[in-house]
């Protein structure tokens, strides 16, 4: 007897959604699952037939064959446990089918028939009421989480004879949604940063218009803490963002099951040793790396000297289209990768290179190769380069007297609001409304010139420090881009004028 129930499954961060087809037929006792599961997926009699037998039902005596279609696509996890084990049910007539009919399940089964929560459930939910589901029967674990699919109908289920129980005629409660994770507590402020005031102006400029930061100092001068102290100032993620992250972290298992929408933009600092997989994404099945799952947050790079040159231009693509395709062999994904990229580095490689009281023992032959080690293409990419000084004394020792980042976060979402009138932030501005949003005046066109000419600037950073003049026009309420904001946004192009100069 042949019997079919909807499920779901993952292929790296991939959902798609699968149809379970269960025949129990004539020949000798056994289990064979086909339609490329993993080695996860393999095992599912393992679970299923202790499952059934420990919930009290009757073990088939004949040949179960279950085919998890479309066979072609390669599917991963233990999502499809109870689709199969209601499919075995329904097959061998201990369970009615009629409740199937529009239904899908998803859930993982353990040895006694209890059900637990499996990664990813919001894109899974997501694809299932895609593709024509109205109930799904899912681990009371991650319920609250799939219910967050408008239009779909969830019933939590705990074991799976209450999964049976509901096919019988029983009534079960629909599930309310999860609620979005609460804005968490930091004790990072900027009120704690000492002196930097610009240094904290471009922060403010990068939270404000998505502009990407460079920070280049000696140690201790403060560059990673205020880099820690970015995600404080930022705004909450909007409800169509909160959901495209959600549903990324949930696929790539950084989320308990069943946690409401994030709320939080994500901050993600990997270690210089990354693998290039890990940085941009990659393996088979295909996994994101570090800036995608920084998407619509903030990607830190400490030590940004440190990581090998090759993994840094591999970002350049991504930083530039927002988005990482990886391509093999067997097809093509693509991740979104659109995030706000810090870094920071020493001005050299001892790190005391400009300052006052500690001298540099750098040759310029080691000085020149820690600078090559970001390339020109990369740094061009980045609108902000600020070199943070050490502190004084007297700075160290006088009182806080910066700002208290809520006060910070009123400017930068003020200046979000104009942002979003024009339909995307500053720093996502195409070249071709640039000269409706940007545009300068004769004296703002000298200092363009001078810079091309004199500062050897590329179009592509020219474009960029237009764009950071804009923002600095939005935070401090202006209409037009003046020649003083576009003049702050040059400067903040310094650092790279004076590796240009130096060559």
């Amino acid at each position: 007897m042949l019997s079919r129930v909807r499920t779901a499954a993952l292929w790296g961060l991939e959902a798609l959604p699968v149809e379970c087809e269960v025949d129990v037929g004539p020949g000798l006792p056994g289990f064979v699952l086909v339609g490329l599961p993993d080695a996860t997926g393999r095992e599912a009699r393992d679970r299923v037939w202790p499952a059934l037998r420990n919930a009290g039902f009757q073990l088939p005596d004949r040949k179960v064959t279950v085919n998890l279609a479309p066979a072609e696509r390669r599917k991963e996890g233990a999502s499809a446990d109870l689709a199969v084990a209601l499919g075995v049910l329904v097959a061998t007539g201990q369970a009615p089918r009629e409740r199937l009919e529009g239904a899908a399940a998803l859930g993982e089964l353990a040895l006694d028939g209890r059900l637990r929560g499996v990664r990813g459930t919001l894109p899974l939910a997501e694809t299932l009421w895609r593709a024509g589901v109205t109930s799904l029967l899912c681990a009371s674990d991650c319920a609250p989480e799939a219910a967050l699919v408008e239009g779909l109908v969830v019933h939590a289920v705990g074991t799976l004879l209450e999964a049976v129980e509901w096919l019988r005629g029983a009534e079960l409660p629909c599930q309310a949604p999860a609620p979005p994770d609460p804005e968490p507590a930091s004790s990072d402020d900027l009120r704690d940063v000492r002196g930097q005031p610009v240094a904290r102006r471009a922060l403010e400029i990068a939270a404000a218009g998505g502009h990407h930061l460079l920070y280049v100092g000696p140690p201790g001068a403060g560059k990673s803490m205020l880099a820690k102290r970015l995600p404080g100032i930022l705004p909450p993620l909007e409800p169509d963002e909160a959901l495209v992250v959600t549903r990324l972290h949930s696929a790539a298992g950084l989320r308990r099951p069943g946690r409401g929408l994030m709320t939080r933009r994500p901050y993600r600092a990997p270690h210089h040793t990354v693998s290039p997989a890990g940085l941009v994404g990659g393996g088979s099945p295909p996994r994101p790396g570090e800036i995608s799952l920084a998407h619509h947050g903030v990607l830190f790079l400490d030590e940004l000297s440190e990581f090998a040159r090759g993994l840094l231009d591999a970002l350049r693509q991504p930083l530039e289209n927002g988005t990482v395709t990886i391509v093999r062999a067997s097809g093509s994904s693509e991740f979104p990768a659109r995030a706000l990229l810090v870094t920071a580095m020493n001005p050299c490689r001892c790190g005391w290179l400009g300052h006052p009281r500690r001298g540099c023992k750098c040759t310029p032959t080691e000085i020149a190769q820690h600078h090559a080690r970001v390339s020109g293409p990369m740094l061009d990419r980045i609108d902000l380069q600020v070199e943070v000084p050490a502190l004084t004394a007297h700075e160290l020792h006088a009182p806080a007297a910066g700002e208290w980042s809520a006060m910070v976060r009123v400017r930068v979402l003020a200046a979000r609001a104009y942002q979003r009138e024009r339909g995307c932030l500053n720093a996502a501005l195409p070249p071709s409304r640039l000269p409706e949003h940007c545009a300068l005046d004769s004296p703002g066109r000298r200092l363009v010139t001078d810079a091309v000419d004199r500062g050897g600037m590329s179009v592509r950073a020219v474009h960029r420090a237009m764009r950071v003049a804009r923002t600095i026009a939005d935070l401090a309420g202006e209409e037009r881009v003046t020649v003083r904001a576009l003049a702050e946004a040059l400067q903040y192009r310094a650092y790279e004028a004076r590796r240009f100069a130096a060559r």
